[in-house]
């Protein structure tokens, strides 16, 4: 087992930034001038040009994968394919999260000059003449949660098995896809009016409800509550839990009965791209969880937090952070990479919000490596949802750096940590975990954490490819399993979007940023990151 470096710590943050913008100085590389397919040795790969040469190999790779998972006559990608690229062995299903990867990706693979720019053009037009013809829900915009990308309909019957599907509208999965759309139009300009019109009708603010949040005192009516935004809605009544209903007035739909009410995870998007649209109020921002209080109400969660009371935007915001390892910090929903890193892909969160942001974005990724190098003992780090190498999806993450209970966990037996909630008899807790079983990590974790720590994250990639059968045609595949050398040999649209567009980062200095995150999404957004300032600043 390889021991990395010592991590990242906040403090050197920027400087972590600045070596991976060193690295995407140079001029990207053309069609014809891209580099082998196969990274190779790492060896002085801390070099700003053989680390360069690395991530266009990795790049090419991944685009690969991409470019294999689309069917060429709706250019719509599937939700996965086999590790060999074959195209039998494409899933006969996808989701508005993967035609919004496919959509970035795209975007990405020409402005690193992988394919041509008439290339992209013509397999975006492709992929948004589909999408305007998809079955959606009109009066949101929004779009159902699976497709047959070979023809477009959409799926009422699970293909792998039959079972019934009962279509939803996920305000994660729209957000996704709104953001591949918000990419295309500022960057394929022959096409911004065929990718305005579609977004321009998604309405994020048919998931807002005004009136969920959390006040430090109920009986203070002097007090807002920020709102919170639903999981979804149905629009005929499913089997279980749901709640009928509608924030604009329409005819019912049927809304998941929970709300996002954790602040540092992916639905975050959505609340970005309603709040830039003024679609949902700017105080929505602050009505969701840094932490929930740290009351004995609350003891059901990870363990007690630390932080006070502020009122910003006339909302009471628990500002808590939790402790793991000397730090303390705002911790996701389950403790997974891409709950707290794929928003920033698009938007520059630690510069927008320099005490919010900008302190708890390397710390979570200092956690992250500490959990896999030190307190677990794997030899490697990045945990994240993904497949499961022995079959299956799972969601994997470090259990202290999430709010839930016990969380996700980090290896296949699931070992968590049930930690004391200081005051509260029902929570004693128990003892740290003295071991750890088959550590599963994610290649596209360390991708996400590229921005910062760029060396913790190369020479991790480096070690997962060389100490394992981790790499394919497609570039990494999906999930490795550190002990019994499992992986599953598959590529997911949604991970290899990830990936591809933490390359297209490095390597283009932040144009996905740039298409995201200007105008209106600046305007509203970064006057918000920048009042806030996370106790975590003052550990």
């Amino acid at each position: 087992m390889r021991k990395l470096r010592s991590p990242l710590t906040a403090a050197v943050v920027g400087v972590a930034t600045a070596t991976l913008m060193a690295v995407a100085s140079t001029p990207a590389a053309t069609a014809g001038d891209r580099g082998p397919s196969t990274p190779g040795s790492t060896s002085g790969s801390h070099q700003p040009g053989s680390t360069r040469a690395v991530l266009e190999g990795y790049l090419a790779d991944s685009w690969d994968s991409m470019a294999a998972m689309t069917d060429e006559t709706t250019g719509l990608p599937a939700d996965n394919i086999g590790g060999d690229l074959a195209s039998l062995t494409r899933s006969t299903y996808t989701s508005p999260t993967n035609i919004g990867a496919y959509l970035w990706s795209t975007v990405v693979a020409r402005d690193t000059g992988l394919i041509s720019r008439r290339e992209a053009t013509a397999r975006v037009r492709t992929t948004l003449g589909t999408v305007a013809g998809l079955e959606k829900h009109e009066p949101s915009g929004m779009f159902y949660n699976w497709y047959d990308p070979a023809t477009g309909a959409k799926l009422t019957t699970w293909p792998e098995n039959g079972d019934p599907v009962y279509p939803f509208a996920s305000s994660v999965d729209n957000a996704w896809l709104a953001t591949g759309l918000l990419v295309t139009e500022r960057a394929i300009p022959q096409l911004a009016r065929q990718a305005r019109a579609i977004r321009s009708q998604m309405d994020f603010g048919y998931y807002y409800n005004p009136d969920e949040g959390v006040r430090k005192d109920p009986a203070d009516t002097t007090a807002q509550v920020g709102g919170q935004i639903r999981g979804g809605f149905w629009v005929d009544p499913p089997p279980g839990c749901s709640v009928a209903g509608n924030y604009r007035g329409d005819a019912d739909v049927y809304f998941t009965c929970h709300h996002y009410g954790a602040f540092n995870t992916e639905p975050r998007m959505a609340s970005y791209l309603g709040i830039a649209a003024g679609q949902i109020p700017q105080r929505h921002y602050f009505g969701t969880m840094r932490t929930f209080p740290a009351t004995c109400d609350w003891s059901w969660t990870e363990t007690k937090p630390t932080g006070e009371w502020k009122r910003y935007e006339g909302v009471d915001v628990f500002e808590g952070t939790l402790p793991y390892r000397g730090t303390r910090i705002v911790p996701t929903w389950g403790g997974s990479m891409f709950e707290a890193l794929m928003v920033p892909l698009f938007v520059p969160e630690e510069t927008w919000g320099k005490r919010s942001w900008g302190v708890n974005h390397p710390l979570y990724v200092q956690g992250q490596i500490e959990h896999g190098m030190d307190e677990a003992g794997y030899g490697y780090w990045g945990f994240s949802p993904s497949n499961n190498p022995a079959g299956g999806y799972r969601e994997y993450g470090v259990d202290a750096l999430g709010m839930d209970g016990p969380g996700y966990t980090s290896d296949q037996e699931r070992t968590d940590w049930d930690q004391p909630y200081e005051g509260c008899p029902d929570r004693a807790g128990e003892p740290a975990p003295t071991s750890y079983g088959d550590g599963v990590v994610t290649p596209h974790a360390s991708f996400l954490a590229l921005r910062y720590a760029p060396r913790e994250a190369m020479a991790n990639l480096a070690n997962l490819r060389e100490d394992f059968d981790a790499y394919g045609p497609g570039g990494f595949y999906d999930a490795i399993g550190t002990r019994s050398g499992q992986v599953s040999h598959e590529y997911l649209a949604l991970d290899q979007g990830m990936v591809v567009a933490a390359l297209g980062n490095a390597l283009t200095r932040d144009s996905l940023r740039d298409y995201v995150s200007r105008g209106a999404m600046e305007s509203k957004l970064r006057p918000l990151m920048h009042e806030e300032v996370f106790t975590s600043e003052g550990r």
